[in-house]
C-alpha cells in the first residue's frame, strides 16, 4: 500500500518545552479501533524528546521494516483514523521509566502486545504469583532417589508455560553424552528450581550430528512430588555454561 506523500508530519514532533517539562516518560499506543481501553493497548514504550511520535513517523516511511507494531500503525492510518498517543507518567529519571514500562508490560502481558521483548530484568522482577516466588525464596533442596538428567531450560522459560510448552523446551536437541540413555527421569530446571518432571521412554539421535532428543511424558504424580519445585541449585557452579547436569 502506497502511503501519501501529502500527510502532515508536523503533528508527530514536540517542541523543546515540550520536551524539556516532560523529561523521561513512559507511553502508549492506543488502537482507536478497539472500544475497551486495556484492550486497545498494542505498544508500550519508554523515552524522552519525541520518541513517542518515532514510531508513527517511521509509519510513513516507504522503507521502514513492516513490524507488527508498524503495521498496526499502518492499518490504523488506511481506516482513516490516528494512533491515541498516551503519556502514562512523565517528569521520571532514566530508571524510573524503565520499572514503570517493565510494570505495564508484564500487566498487559506481551503477548496482548506488539513489542518485541518484554520488559529489562522481567525475567527476574517481573509479576509472579507469591507462590512462585515462595518456590524461588524459600526452597528446600532436592533429594533424588534414582539418577535424573537436569536440563537447564532458563531462556526458554518463561511463568505461564504450560506443561506441553515446557516438554517442547526440555526435550532436547542437546549435546548429551551416551549415558543420557540409561537414564528414565528428566527434570526441567529455571534459576536452579525443578519446574517439571518428565519419564523418559526413548532417547534419540537427532538430525544433527552429536545432539539427542527424548520422547516422553510427565512423570507420575508419585516421581514429581518429589522433586517438583525443590532447588538443584548446588548441582550448578557459578559462571557454569554447560546446560546439562547429570545426577
Amino acid at each position: 500500500m502506497k502511503r501519501s506523500a501529502k500527510k502532515d508530519l508536523s503533528q508527530y514532533k514536540l517542541s523543546d518545552t515540550t520536551i524539556d517539562k516532560l523529561g523521561y516518560y513512559v507511553y502508549l499506543l492506543l488502537d482507536p479501533r478497539i472500544k475497551e481501553s486495556t484492550k486497545s493497548v498494542f505498544y508500550v514504550g519508554k523515552g524522552c524528546g519525541n520518541r513517542i511520535n518515532h514510531h508513527l513517523l517511521g509509519a510513513v516511511e516507504e522503507k521502514t521494516k513492516e513490524t507488527d507494531k508498524i503495521k498496526t500503525i499502518r492499518e490504523i492510518h488506511a481506516s482513516g483514523k490516528e494512533v491515541d498517543l498516551k503519556i502514562l507518567r512523565h517528569g521520571l529519571s532514566e530508571i524510573e521509566a524503565f520499572e514503570i514500562e517493565c510494570a505495564v508490560i508484564d500487566l498487559l502481558g506481551i503477548k496482548n502486545l506488539t513489542n518485541l521483548v518484554a520488559g529489562h530484568d522481567s525475567a527476574l522482577r517481573g509479576i509472579k504469583r507469591l507462590s512462585d516466588l515462595k518456590i524461588e525464596y524459600e526452597p528446600v533442596d532436592a533429594v533424588f532417589t534414582e539418577p535424573v538428567v537436569l536440563i537447564n531450560i532458563n531462556k526458554k522459560y518463561y511463568p505461564e508455560m504450560s506443561v506441553e510448552e515446557m516438554y517442547e523446551a526440555t526435550r532436547g536437541n542437546w549435546k548429551i553424552g551416551e549415558r543420557a540413555k540409561k537414564i528414565g527421569t528428566v527434570c526441567a530446571v529455571y534459576r536452579g528450581i525443578i519446574r517439571e518432571v518428565f519419564e523418559v521412554t526413548s532417547w534419540n539421535q537427532s538430525e544433527e550430528k552429536g545432539r539427542l532428543y527424548f520422547e516422553g511424558k510427565v512423570a507420575s504424580n508419585s516421581v514429581r512430588d518429589m522433586y517438583i519445585h525443590t532447588s538443584v541449585s548446588k548441582f550448578w557452579k557459578q559462571g557454569s555454561q554447560n546446560p546439562i547436569k547429570y545426577v
